[in-house]
């Protein structure tokens, strides 16, 4: 089994420390409202702290709220510690994650509103850890990675090797629970090479992660079947306790507990490799470490099946009974889903080896039954999860669908044109020659003749043009897809090669490709999206508007301060679900900021707002920024617009993205517009509230529409 079991081998004071590397790193003793601590504030985290290092968190809690109550102009980073300690609490302590997780949204909130930069991202990145472990222990792990990646791209430009190794840590957690263990084992490895940068030789916390980041490379090597991989990490992982856990002595018993559970660890790939002996030796070893009272029981437990596996593959039956009998005292003192299913099972071939097909019957039958139910509940897990990731990234297959529809259009446009110009034609013909005699009624019947096979034979062209164009349709799709994992690897390759030692000249040339490659890639992804957004069903969910607006804000505002950019964000005074595709809908507001800051000048500011009008929510983007000329504004929201002009400071635009935002709004009942001047533009997008769904979405702006 991988390592999450390992927290509880740690005691109170042990797990609070592990869980809050930025609670204990971050903290600054300075006084004013730019995210540090003020003066009264500082003697009750202290002696807040004091008690959580005594075990002692829920005296702690009590003399924390108390005192904060009295603290009369609390600054924002008081009141982020404030949570964040009830967070822990919550967390590590009562493992109430739901609860837990609404304190890290308090402390993103406060994280949110600071105005220093270095205490603004060091906190948002502190709370995206803190949700992404509540995330992760409620088993909702698309969320959890989401918050993670987050805080690792918000913090790997401003935080130390130490704190972005628990972000990769933990993204390597969830891939290991995905079965994408060549992933888990990229990610173990880096946030090992991360923890192994920083000098930690008396740091206990940092040398059981190390070894458990060691097991657990093993452990992902094993799964995917690179077991010589699998065994050098156990040896090194083994060969890193053993010269490292003697500077450990009040620890002995953790660092033997680390061993044992390396040694059944181990022991797979002795099984797999039908070496039986060097298996049981080990499995041995492990027993009798983890089955000492205050040690990884639980361990044991694994390590017992895995010997009793061995002895019915063995015909070992006397020996496979006494595992067994001693496995079942344990499961009964500490309970244990997998280990229950796997015990009925094995004495179910214990009892056919004995020939006692009754008995083996009904310990097989109740092994079903609860396999069964694992299993259901880990598929369900395992499906949902893997189906948002190829959602989040395998955008679309059929890129080339939007290039497509518009000639197709154009050729309808011109098929059209022709039948309105034939059908004048005829009109004038049949007239002409009715009123000069009825004898020419002969000749109209065989103009009509003629018409009519004209007509069938468009009808064939028509078929023939779409049939052609699905197959082109099949071809760009096939050719997008192909080429996007190049250019990736292209851009990939760029990257790593522009961090190497080259001339100016060679790095001029390199950091060309790179940008060429990633231009590339996002006109690839803006067509796939173009075309996924036309030929998908979204799906709403209940989303608070307030929180997907943030969200989006908080990801781009380093963006924006990368041009000097303020972006000032005024949300609804008391939350608000709207039934929306969360992704959609978060899709368009970040492109209508990504937008204000590409054609807004340096140090300009962006305000962004959310507000009620009748039925319907309103979120506004308004820049100060170069404008939509006139002739321009008719066109703005066409694919592959001529009105895409590059930004203040030369950046690329393709122009698919307000199409791409007007198909999303379509399917979404809402409706997106803008008023432009010299001096700036806004953009509003309109959601229906949800009793209020069903409205025409026109009926529903109280801003008018440009005309």
């Amino acid at each position: 089994m991988i390592c999450p079991k390992k927290y509880s081998r740690f005691n109170i004071a042990i797990l609070i420390l592990v869980a809050s590397i930025f609670l204990y790193s971050s903290c600054k003793h300075e006084k004013n409202e730019t995210g540090k601590y003020t003066d009264a504030f500082i003697p009750i985290f202290n002696q807040t702290t004091r008690f959580f290092d005594a075990d002692q968190t829920e005296k702690g809690l009590k003399y924390l709220d108390s005192a904060f109550a009295e603290v009369s102009s609390p600054s924002y980073s008081d009141r982020f510690r404030y949570y964040s300690l009830h967070y822990v609490h919550y967390q590590r302590v009562l493992r109430t994650y739901q609860k837990a997780l609404m304190y890290a949204d308090s402390m993103m909130q406060m994280a949110n509103k600071m105005a220093g930069k270095h205490d603004y991202v060091a906190n948002l990145a502190e709370a995206n850890y803190a949700k992404g472990d509540s995330y992760f222990d409620l088993k909702q792990y698309n969320e959890s990675f989401q918050c993670y990646y987050q805080g690792y791209l918000i913090g790997k430009s401003y935080l130390n090797n130490e704190a972005l190794s628990d972000y990769t840590y933990r993204m390597g957690m969830i891939m290991y629970k995905k079965g994408r263990y060549k992933a888990a084992a990229n990610y173990f490895k880096e946030s090992y090479r991360q923890k192994n940068s920083i000098k930690t030789e008396d740091d206990f916390v940092a040398f059981y992660r190390k070894q458990e980041l060691l097991d657990n490379i093993a452990l992902s090597y094993k799964n995917s079947g690179d077991l010589d991989s699998a065994i050098a990490y156990f040896d090194k992982a083994k060969d890193f306790v053993s010269t490292n856990g003697y500077k450990y002595p009040e620890k002995k018993s953790f660092v033997t507990m680390a061993l044992g559970v390396v040694y059944g660890n181990e022991a797979e790939i002795f099984i797999a490799q039908k070496q039986y002996d060097k298996a049981i030796d080990l499995l041995k070893k492990s027993i009798t470490i983890n089955l000492q009272k205050g040690f990884d029981n639980i361990d044991a437990q694994y390590a017992q099946l895995k010997l009793g596996k061995i002895y019915a593959e063995q015909h070992r039956i006397s020996d496979l009974k006494a595992v067994l009998d001693d496995l079942r005292i344990q499961l009964d003192s500490l309970k244990n889903g997998n280990a229950e299913a796997e015990w009925n099972r094995l004495m179910g071939d214990y009892y056919i080896a004995e020939n006692d097909l009754q008995k083996a019957l009904s310990y097989l039958q109740t092994y079903n039954r609860l396999k069964d139910s694992l299993a259901k509940q880990s598929s369900l897990l395992r499906e949902s999860d893997v189906m948002e990731q190829l959602a989040n990234y395998e955008k679309a297959h059929q890129i080339q669908l939007l290039n497509e529809n518009n000639k197709i259009q154009r050729i309808y446009l011109v098929v059209s044109v022709l039948f309105g110009v034939m059908a004048i034609a005829i009109i004038f013909l049949v007239y002409r020659y009715w009123s000069r005699s009825k004898n020419d009624v002969k000749l109209m019947n065989e103009l009509n003749k003629q018409i009519n096979e004209q007509n069938s034979n468009l009808e064939q062209a028509l078929e023939e043009v779409k049939l052609r164009s699905q197959e082109k349709d099949r071809i760009l799709r096939a050719v997008a897809h192909d080429l996007r994992n190049p250019i990736g690897g292209i851009a990939s390759l760029t990257t790593i090669m522009a961090e190497e030692a080259y001339t100016d000249e060679q790095k001029e040339m390199i950091n060309l490709v790179k940008e060429t490659s990633y231009n590339s890639l996002e006109l690839i992804n803006d067509i796939l999206e173009a075309a996924n957004v036309k030929s998908i069903n979204l799906i709403p969910e209940p989303v608070e508007i307030n929180s997907l607006v943030n969200n989006s804000v908080e990801l781009l505002r380093f963006k924006a301060a990368e041009k000097g950019q303020l972006i000032l964000f005024e949300p609804l005074n008391t939350p608000q679900e709207l039934l929306i595709s969360r992704e959609k809908i978060w899709r368009v507001i970040s492109n209508l900021i990504s937008n204000a800051i590409k054609f807004s000048p340096t140090g300009a500011m962006i305000d962004v707002k959310v507000e009620k009008a009748a039925d319907q929510v309103i979120v506004s983007v308004k820049d100060n920024g170069i404008g939509i000329p006139e002739k321009m504004q008719d066109q703005v929201f066409n694919m592959f617009t001529s009105a895409q002009r590059p930004g203040t400071a030369g950046e690329k635009s393709f122009g698919l993205g307000l199409s791409i935002c007007q198909q999303i709004m379509e399917k979404s009942g809402g409706a997106i517009w803008f008023k432009s001047r010299k001096d700036g533009t806004t953009f509003y997008i309109s959601l229906p509230l949800i009793d209020g769904a069903g409205l025409d979405p026109a009926q529903k702006v109280s801003i008018p529409f440009p005309r």
